[in-house]
């Protein structure tokens, strides 16, 4: 068995289409109408659709929960800002910084799925490095091992 992807159930799948493709680049891989599938593993399907394939009522679907997020990482998350500003996304927080160094925005697609942006930890050590910490106290803040911040410190 093996993992192929994950479905969220959309109110209009031609606007989540557009959004996702819009803002992330994603391509489509299969287009069914009512359930369209992305490369990469996400899959849209069409509230009502949904709703009959699982027995219930669209009124019984929870869209937009606050119980998940869809993640995908992208390292320049300023660029990325002014493409959600463009677009009048809603955030659920702007940009921060965790206590591990890495950077992420969180914001609702069209039906109030929640998405968080992080740039790669890769990229966050880089940065990390890059503002003057030492290898040492970039491998305790992010976690990682001193070795594998030091291969990066070689590389910058």
């Amino acid at each position: 068995m093996r993992f192929l992807s994950i479905l969220i159930a959309v109110r209009d799948i031609e606007a989540s289409k557009k959004f996702y493709m819009d803002l992330f680049g994603l391509k489509i891989v299969e287009d069914y109408g009512a359930n369209v599938a992305f490369r990469g593993g996400l899959a849209l399907q069409t509230l009502d659709t949904w709703a009959d394939f699982i027995e219930k009522q669209p009124k019984d679907i929870a869209i937009g929960s606050n119980d998940k997020e869809l993640y995908f990482e992208e390292n320049n998350l300023d660029k990325l800002i002014k493409k959600l500003d463009a677009q009048g996304v809603k955030y659920v927080h702007p940009v921060r910084e965790y206590p591990w160094g890495q950077r992420a925005v969180r914001f609702y697609d069209p039906d109030g799925h929640i998405i968080e942006v992080g740039e790669s930890m890769r990229f966050a050590i880089k940065r990390l490095l890059k503002q003057g910490m030492s290898a040492e106290q970039v491998a305790q803040k992010t976690m990682q091992s001193p070795e594998s911040v030091r291969q990066i410190a070689a590389r910058l």
